[in-house]
């Protein structure tokens, strides 16, 4: 019986001797789907034999956002996470220095953030080895991740770590694709489309909701989509999409000419951390990518604190996400709140629970 990795490697050997043209769409398909199923068993089945991360890689967590350094072995994340925390994580000149998360947190903005040295990925990371598994699940549950590279090292390593951790369904820098799916009882699969699918034909289509034994349903396309978008819109809740930045450490061994090369790289933020070279611009890229929101406290009759803000996420920042982050009772005893700040028309103006915050809102709670 062979196992679930061997399955995977003869469906993409599969993959790589069939020719892509219009009468080989169905069959690719087919094969990509079959592919995608065999990532989610082995991805589901690893979870449930290791019982979460691991050992050494399951850390408490703090902060309002989690942070994840990704990277091959002895590319400096080590060195990056002592700088941007003061955590003391052991840096040598030997790879495979750092063999368990090492967590540290930093106070950005009024923010806590915590950052996770995580030990280093290499190529089959996603089919378990080097330990991939436990990283690639730590990795899965951050924020946002830093994908530290070493620019003295060849840049087919970028490939190389978004290949490991597309892989495990992790999608970097991207939205879910805008893709309907109603199943139905009967009626077979219909196809509608706002946009031209110059990627998909009905034939591709129709392949990949067979591999999934959907025989009946309404697909609505709403973007120019691809057999893969596709593929991860059935897979829905194995998929995990995140922003990710690339950080080029080690560029004072660089020339100017080379740096500027190296700004043209999209997501991307060279720095030096045994230098300290522009780690501010990393942070400040950080901190618009996790999308924070800043609210401060106003006591009534009191001048607002500005010194310690309610830090919330922006897919949770209503008023009533504010209240439970102060105290759970606050939302019993709330009447209504008094905003000042972008998110209110008039300043102040009075809102309910639901109202949405925007970034430095100055709230003052009103109880009945």
């Amino acid at each position: 019986m062979s196992t679930t990795v061997e399955k995977i490697k003869a469906v993409e050997d599969e993959m790589a001797r069939t020719q892509k043209n219009k009468a080989t769409s169905f069959h690719l398909g087919q094969l990509k789907a079959k592919l995608a199923k065999l990532r989610r068993e082995l991805l589901t089945s690893s979870q449930a034999s290791s019982g979460g991360a691991g050992i050494g890689f399951d850390v408490a967590r703090t902060g309002v956002a989690s942070v994840g350094f990704v990277g091959f072995p002895s590319v400096g994340k080590s060195t990056l996470l002592s700088k941007l925390t003061g955590t003391e994580s052991e840096v040598a000149e030997y790879e495979f220095t750092t063999l368990v998360t090492v967590p540290g947190v930093i106070r950005y903005k009024g923010a806590k953030i915590q950052m996770l040295d995580l030990p280093g990925i290499i190529d089959g990371a996603k089919d378990g080895r080097g330990r991939g598994k436990q990283v690639i699940a730590v990795a899965r549950t951050c924020n946002m991740l830093f994908i530290v590279l070493d620019v003295n090292k060849p840049l087919h390593h970028k490939q190389i770590i978004e290949k490991e951790l597309e892989g495990v369904g992790i999608r970097l820098n991207k939205t879910p694709p805008d893709i309907l799916i109603k199943k139905k009882e009967k009626g077979g699969i219909s196809i509608t489309n706002t946009v031209p699918l110059t990627h998909l034909d009905n034939d591709g289509i129709r392949a990949v909701m067979s591999e999934y034994r959907i025989n009946s349903a309404e697909l609505a396309f709403r973007c120019d989509a691809t057999v893969d978008d596709l593929i991860d819109v059935l897979e829905a809740s194995t998929r995990r999409y995140m922003p990710a930045i690339y950080v080029l450490n080690k560029v004072d061994a660089l020339s100017i000419e080379e740096l500027e090369l190296l700004y043209r790289i999209p997501n991307a933020v060279p720095i030096s951390s045994g230098k300290e070279w522009n780690l501010d611009d990393l942070l400040q890229l950080m901190w618009d990518r996790l999308n924070l929101v800043r609210v401060y406290t106003k006591p009534k009759g009191q001048m607002p604190d500005f010194s310690d803000p309610i830090v919330l996420r922006s897919d949770r920042c209503s008023v009533r996400d504010f209240c439970n982050q102060i105290h759970k009772s606050l939302v019993d005893d709330f009447r209504n709140a008094l905003v000042y700040g972008s998110s209110v028309k008039h300043q102040p103006q009075y809102v309910g629970l639901s109202h949405i915050l925007e970034d430095e809102d100055v709230v003052t709670i009103l109880k009945k």
